[in-house]
């Protein structure tokens, strides 16, 4: 239990926010799952709208603190390379 009073709202709020941060980063997982079932699906113009759904959400994660900038950068790079494998015929 928090001794003072600044320590129980940073408790609130930090439970507050866990939710929120949680929320956001299941929202996050769900958009690249619906993406990668596109792509292995072979759905090409599904899988380009996912993908542009995909990193608007990671930006926006970005923006808000609840991702590293560098971790959304590394995931919609890789995401963007499986398209692209994906779209090219195999040799």
């Amino acid at each position: 239990m928090p001794n003072t009073k600044s320590a129980e709202r940073r408790m609130r709020n930090s439970a507050r926010k866990n939710i929120a941060n949680k929320s956001a980063k299941s929202r996050l997982k769900t958009l690249e799952r619906n993406y990668l079932e596109a792509v292995k699906g072979g759905k090409k113009d599904e899988a380009q709208t996912a993908l542009r759904a995909v990193t608007s959400a990671f930006d926006k994660a970005v923006k808000s603190g609840v991702v590293h900038k560098g971790t959304a950068n590394r995931k919609k790079s890789r995401l963007s390379i499986r398209l692209s494998a994906a779209a090219a015929p195999a040799a």
